[in-house]
C-alpha cells in the first residue's frame, strides 16, 4: 500500500507540473496564480501545497528540468562541437513540442529580464556548452586562441535571441532554420578549415532522425530502430 501511495503521489506531482507548465507558458510567471495551476492540473490547492511550497518552487522545478532533457554531455564519451549543435536543435524541438520545456525557457527569460534578475540558469547553460567546447578545442576542432567560455556565452545568448525572434515572427516554425544559420555563420570563425566538414550546422543525421526532422538532401535517411 505504501508503494501504491507513492505512485499516486508521483502521478499527482507530475499533473501539477503539467498544469503549472501550461499556465506559465500561457501567461508567464507574474500572470499565473496557484489557483490557476490547481485548476489546470485538476487538483486541490491542498494537494498542490503538499508537493510544492510556493509558485517559485514550481517555477524552479520546471527551470531545472530543461537541463536534464537537453544536456547531451552525460551520455557522450567525446562531447564536442556537434554535441553543442545537436543540443541547440534538441532545445529548439522542445520549444515546439514540449510545454514543460517551453515553460521552463519562458521562465528563464522572465527571471533574467526583470527586477533582481537571476543569472543561474544562463550560467548553467553556459557551463554545459563550455564543457562540450573545451575538449573539442583540445582535439584541435576549435582554434586554440579562442576563449571557450566566451564562445559558450555568445552561443547561449544568440540562441536565446533567435528563438524569441522565431517565436514572434513565425510561432517558432522556422526555429531549426535559424539555429542552423547561427552555426553556419559561427563555425567558420571558430573551427579550423580542415575540421569544418566534420560538423553539420543543421544537426547530425542521428539527431535529425530522433527529432523527426527530414534528412538533409545529401544524406540517407537514418533508421532509429
Amino acid at each position: 500500500m505504501a508503494r501504491a501511495r507513492q505512485e499516486r503521489a508521483e502521478i499527482t506531482r507530475q499533473a501539477i507540473l503539467d498544469g503549472a507548465a501550461a499556465a506559465f507558458d500561457a501567461t508567464g510567471f507574474g500572470g499565473t496564480s496557484l489557483s490557476d495551476v490547481a485548476q489546470q492540473a485538476g487538483v486541490t490547492k491542498g494537494a498542490l501545497y503538499f508537493h510544492f511550497s510556493s509558485k517559485e518552487a514550481l517555477a524552479r522545478t520546471l527551470v531545472d528540468e530543461q537541463f536534464e532533457s537537453t544536456d547531451l554531455t552525460a551520455g557522450e564519451l567525446m562531447p564536442g562541437v556537434q554535441t553543442t549543435i545537436d543540443m541547440a536543435h534538441r532545445m529548439a524541438h522542445g520549444l515546439r513540442t514540449d510545454v514543460r520545456l517551453r515553460a521552463g525557457i519562458r521562465l528563464v527569460v522572465e527571471f533574467g529580464s526583470f527586477v533582481d534578475p537571476d543569472p543561474t540558469p544562463y550560467n548553467s547553460w553556459i557551463s554545459i556548452v563550455r564543457d562540450c567546447l573545451a575538449p573539442a578545442q583540445g582535439r584541435g576542432d576549435i582554434y586554440p586562441e579562442i576563449n571557450v567560455t566566451d564562445l559558450a556565452t555568445y552561443l547561449c545568448g544568440s540562441f536565446t535571441g533567435l528563438q524569441l525572434t522565431s517565436y514572434v515572427r513565425t510561432g517558432r516554425g522556422d526555429v531549426h532554420d535559424r539555429v542552423s544559420d547561427m552555426f553556419r555563420y559561427v563555425l567558420p570563425g571558430v573551427v579550423p578549415p580542415d575540421r569544418r566538414a566534420q560538423f553539420e550546422p543543421a544537426g547530425s543525421p542521428k539527431c535529425r532522425a530522433e527529432l523527426g526532422l527530414p534528412p538533409l538532401s545529401d544524406e540517407p535517411a537514418v533508421r532509429t530502430a
